[in-house]
């Protein structure tokens, strides 16, 4: 009997008079990168067989056998020495002609009520469950970094801007916890995401089910699934689950390339309120002075890649009738790309913001310019009294008296501030300091140095309780 797996004759060949071309082969061939799912496709199958003895569908010798060639094969991969075929198109036929090889017909009976359709969708599903877990792993380690560097810069002053313009006095530790609370809507996102990736489209076969007496919940159960697909032709087909983690994933970027362009501003040495660890950097082959943020620079690239992924997907499945298209089979190297670069971005990251060093006297010099102080300054004249329209009125007028001069809004004389608005006493200038400003700020979610030790310690909190959840697999 002709071999189903030789060259000369595919799995499907008996209905085609002609064997595919060389070409053709190249063009939709998935091997090169679906390889990277084995380990799921394997795990996957022994599920799937232990399921068809359950029903009755494969004897025990049967699930021994392949439980023992599958084995095999996950070592082989493992070292490196599993031989990978383009002619057989993808991981899953690759490891399947392989389980033939090793067991016979056995290997043959795997295929029994399922098909590829089915195969994939839960290769990917249990891949990206794992890939998600590492995610959040990463995201807490960044958000450790970040509250780590808060904490000692809980109470060090530099500018907070508005339009990239001095606004106001805010603490660097404020400034730095926003980022953690963007990483940890980050994390919301991902364990939410991760519900929805947690659902076994195993069972729903080609796109209609199958005729065998199988139990979906069993492999649900084996392989930790919370929840079995509904219906078997969006189980196929449905890919709404990695375009969710992309848009997941993209935030994830957009974040950290928020961070990374104030990290290349704050190291402008027109700026000079950081410096980068060395190991993150690099120099000019022309310049010798220079010290390039190029990690931040190169994250903030990689964004529009991950963000182009994310498209990329969307319009993949835009025109999509159902159920499963070759179409999908491109959903899989946007989506492994945009894992890879995340984890890759994640992991460095974390070790960078450990690495930063703080000048705490520019960052005070700066915030001492641009009059940063003078909505303190109205808020004084708010609290003598005075409507707030017209307090803004009348510091606006103490500023272009400060600017014209030269000087700050605390050097202005008394008899100066007493013609902008009589109200204005000696204890104004209490306002006008960058201690009073921050420190005035002391409600929830304000910068003043004690609620930034709030709320570093509610983070942390937050932080262990999830460390010590266990895994939702």
């Amino acid at each position: 009997m002709t071999d189903q797996f030789s060259k000369k004759s595919e799995a499907w060949s008996a209905r085609f008079t002609e064997p595919v071309a060389d070409l053709v082969k190249r063009y939709t061939a998935s091997v090169d990168f679906d390889k990277r799912l084995a380990m799921q496709d394997i795990a996957g199958s022994l599920a799937h067989a232990d399921m068809l003895q359950a029903v009755g569908l494969l004897t025990q010798t049967d699930l021994e056998a392949i439980q023992r060639g599958l084995s095999s094969i996950r070592a082989e991969i493992e070292a490196g020495r599993f031989v990978w075929s383009l002619d057989l198109e993808d991981v899953h036929l690759n490891i399947e002609k392989r389980l033939t090889e090793l067991i016979g017909d056995a290997g043959k009976r795997l295929h029994t009520a399922r098909s590829r359709n089915d195969q994939v969708a839960t290769d990917i599903r249990l891949w990206l469950r794992d890939t998600i877990d590492d995610i959040r792993t990463l995201l807490a380690a960044l958000q450790t970094a970040l509250i780590d560097l808060a904490e000692q810069h809980h109470a060090t002053i530099m500018p907070g801007f508005t339009h990239l313009q001095v606004a106001q006095p805010v603490t660097f530790g404020h400034h730095l916890m926003a980022y953690v609370e963007m990483f940890a809507r980050d994390d919301e996102r991902m364990h939410d995401c991760r519900r929805r990736v947690n659902r076994l489209p195993l069972g729903a076969a080609a796109l209609a089910g199958t005729s065998y007496p199988i139990d979906r919940e069993r492999v649900a159960r084996t392989l930790g699934f919370e929840g079995v697909c509904a219906n078997s032709l969006d189980a196929v087909s449905d890919r709404d689950f990695a375009i969710e983690f992309c848009a997941a994933a993209s935030l994830v970027m957009t974040h950290i390339s928020r961070l990374s362009e104030e990290l290349v501003i704050w190291m402008s040495p027109r700026v000079g309120f950081i410096d980068l660890a060395d190991r993150f950097c690099t120099g000019s082959s022309i310049m010798p002075q220079k010290k390039n943020p190029d990690v931040p620079e190169l994250a903030r690239g990689k964004t529009g890649r991950v963000t182009g992924h994310l498209v990329a997907l969307l319009t993949l499945m835009k025109g999509q009738p159902l159920a499963y298209n070759k179409d999908n089979q491109e959903d899989k190297e946007p989506l492994f790309d945009t894992a890879d670069t995340l984890i890759n971005t994640l992991r460095i990251f974390a070790d960078l913001v450990g690495g930063i060093r703080v000048n705490e006297q520019r960052m005070r010099q700066a915030a001492a310019e641009g009059f940063s102080t003078a909505t303190d300054l109205a808020d004084y004249l708010v609290r003598k009294g005075l409507p707030f329209r017209d307090a803004h009125e009348a510091v606006a007028r103490a500023v272009r008296l400060a600017a014209d001069s030269g000087r700050t809004l605390d050097a202005l004389t008394p008899a100066e501030m007493q013609s902008i608005s009589p109200l204005i006493g000696a204890d104004a200038y209490d306002s006008l300091t960058l201690e009073g400003s921050v420190g005035s700020r002391d409600h929830f979610g304000g910068t003043a140095p004690a609620r930034v030790r709030g709320a570093i310690e509610a983070a942390r909190q937050r932080l262990t309780t999830l460390s010590a959840q266990p895994s939702a697999r």
